[in-house]
């Protein structure tokens, strides 16, 4: 196993995990958008951003995007906020989510960062287990406002 930042070459097999969690979609069959491009290159260039895969040889097995957030709070201690996390479908249960994770902490640990962050879906009550497992806590409740339907 391979854990990496993402590259372009990357971008459909992201892309296949992100649109269905329940199977395992090919990444020849995703199409990759204007605006997908659009934002890899924005996440690529940007410091406080980045998509991290777990891959084996070519097989991209997990993802996730993590995005450093500086603040006053916690004594001006950047916090990493991680989202879009997916394991492919048929490679669950055996630990690569959770090395995924391990993976991220200690590379926002090592950045100094001061906490690290995420949100789920109230619907997913598995991966709201498998987080509080790897330590995280329940401590704020969320709110989004969509800006467009």
């Amino acid at each position: 196993m391979i854990f990496r930042t993402a590259t372009r070459q990357d971008l459909p097999a992201v892309l296949a995990l992100l649109a269905d969690e329940e199977q395992v979609l090919d990444p020849a069959s995703v199409v990759v958008g204007e605006a997908h491009e659009r934002a890899f290159a924005a996440i690529d260039a940007d410091p406080r951003n980045e998509v991290l895969v777990l891959a084996d040889g070519e097989a991209v097995l997990g993802c996730l995007q993590l995005t450093y957030v500086p603040g006053l709070g916690q004594d001006g201690q950047e916090r990493a906020l991680v989202e879009a996390v997916r394991i492919r479908a048929d490679r669950r249960g055996g630990g690569l989510g959770a090395e995924l994770m391990r993976l991220a902490v200690e590379r926002a640990r090592a950045r100094g960062c001061g906490l690290v962050q995420l949100t789920s879906n109230k619907r997913r009550a598995a991966a709201h287990r498998f987080y509080e497992r790897l330590g995280f806590a329940r401590s704020h409740e969320g709110f989004k406002l969509l800006l467009r339907p």
